[in-house]
């Protein structure tokens, strides 16, 4: 159906009246035919054929894949949006922002005729926004005029900058274990209640960093107001961008917004900001991708994940990374219950990331923070970011755990006898000390240049 504005109709009928005194039927015509070509204003108006689950069938409208939409009332006031994520022979599919509950036949579907564009700017900093970019945090609108759609494609390879410094954390364990550089990207694979968001909350606050740029998928609507206050804080705030869509936020919003926030942090990557975007959590950006997936069609593949998954998260997270400029170095939290190998969504993360971080149940057991198992985590790029000093004390702490691990058994039932293995002596000598190192107070900064001190101090013993 199309409509003509209201504008374009008054302004003809002001022509007509004009004209028709004295003017010829000609003169008129042209004239309305002039008035109406140079101030028209057309639009299509689709209508509502249908609704199946979260979808809307939609028709007599002409869309595009991924093109925004308003749903509109039959009055014209706005009710909502949603996005084209498929077609079929007749009908274009509309997921919709939020509940379908006023959703009627006489529903009027408005094609905007772009993807989704969010506002960008300093003065996103210390705010928390939606997955449509909007404010939540009842701090007031956010006055900013440059907007930026939240699809683009990824930086050109050859014009990626090559990863040559390291990005100090302040987390001892990451500093001295697994080095985090300067536009990688990490995945943080973690089984439920192990202190990742608390980790992330000592990131943002003590990574050598300009900005920090969270999105928080998928999470409880309790624990967002306690990782912006209580975890994150007003120090950590202060510098940060947080984007929201909590568990109860349809599939297409809580997809939305990981490109949001990937979106923010290539704005200020572009202005030459060092960005560290944090991810919490990439697997329920996929099983929001899976539900959108599966209601338009799409046949399951791996665990009921749809091919169209597997194809978009290296188009998400090749867009971090080293930019002509700037950098975006990001983290990325992955659910994970077991190295089985039977979650492709951690395995395909795994082979994309630059690294990864394993928190561990039996060290949380143990009172230890940050879990994270040294032994199970790797940073593809330590060895280009460090010394080789650094990486030589670093890769003697990583022996004296392994072969502490491999006695540990024997040490339990009585069966270990010193002096047999002089590595292992050492590492049953200096075991209570590696631990300590490699934990800290969660609301502690550990300062770079003593935790390389200490690595080297610990380091120290008998060449094996």
């Amino acid at each position: 159906m199309i409509e003509l504005e209201t504008p374009a109709r008054d302004k003809a009928a002001a022509t007509h009246d004009g004209l028709l005194g004295g003017a010829g039927l000609r003169q008129l015509s042209d004239a309305i035919e002039g008035e109406i070509l140079a101030s028209v204003s057309i639009r299509q108006v689709g209508k509502v054929v249908e609704v199946i689950g979260t979808l809307i069938k939609v028709a007599g409208i002409d869309l595009k894949l991924g093109e925004l939409c308003e749903l509109r009332a039959p009055g014209g006031q706005l009710m909502q949006h949603g996005e084209v994520i498929g077609f079929t022979r007749d009908y274009a599919l509309v997921s919709p922002f939020s509940r379908l509950s006023d959703v009627s036949r006489s529903t009027q579907v408005v094609g905007l005729g772009r993807p989704l564009s969010i506002k960008v700017g300093d003065k996103l900093l210390g705010r928390v926004i939606d997955a449509l970019g909007e404010p939540i945090d009842g701090l007031g609108p956010i006055d900013i005029d440059r907007y930026r759609p939240i699809f683009a494609d990824p930086p050109s390879p050859m014009n990626r900058r090559m990863i040559e410094a390291s990005m100090a954390t302040g987390v001892r364990v990451i500093d001295a274990m697994t080095t985090l550089a300067e536009g990688q990207r990490m995945g943080i694979f973690a089984p439920a209640g192990v202190g990742k968001s608390t980790l992330l909350g000592m990131l943002a606050r003590g990574a050598q960093c300009d900005i920090n740029v969270i999105a928080l998928i998928g999470e409880r609507g309790r624990e967002v107001r306690e990782f912006v206050e209580l975890i994150l804080g007003p120090e950590g705030m202060a510098r940060s961008v947080v984007v929201c869509a909590t568990s109860d936020r349809s599939s297409i919003e809580r997809s939305k917004a990981a490109y949001v926030a990937t979106a923010i942090a290539e704005h200020f990557r572009d202005e030459g900001k060092r960005v560290l975007l944090m991810m919490d959590s990439l697997t329920r950006f996929a099983r929001a991708g899976r539900e959108i997936g599966l209601a338009a069609g799409e046949p399951p593949a791996r665990r009921g994940f749809p091919p169209s998954i597997f194809a978009e998260l290296p188009r998400l997270l090749e867009r971090a990374g080293m930019g002509e400029t700037g950098s975006i170095t990001a983290l990325y939290t992955v659910l994970a219950e077991d190295d089985s190998g039977s979650d492709p969504i951690a395995e395909e993360v795994r082979g994309v990331l630059d690294g990864h971080l394993i928190l561990s149940r039996e060290i949380a057991a143990q009172n230890r923070y940050p879990a994270i198992d040294v032994l199970g985590s790797l940073s593809r790029v330590m060895p280009q970011v460090v010394s080789r000093e650094f990486m030589a004390s670093s890769s003697r702490l990583r022996k004296l755990l392994a072969k502490h691990r491999e006695v540990e058994m024997l040490l339990q039932i009585g069966e270990y006898q010193p002096g047999t293995n002089a590595l292992a002596d050492e590492a049953i000598e200096k075991i209570d000390a590696l631990k300590a190192f490699l934990s800290q107070a969660t609301d502690s900064y550990a300062d770079p240049a003593a935790t390389e001190a200490a690595l080297h101090e610990l380091a120290q013993g008998q060449a094996v």
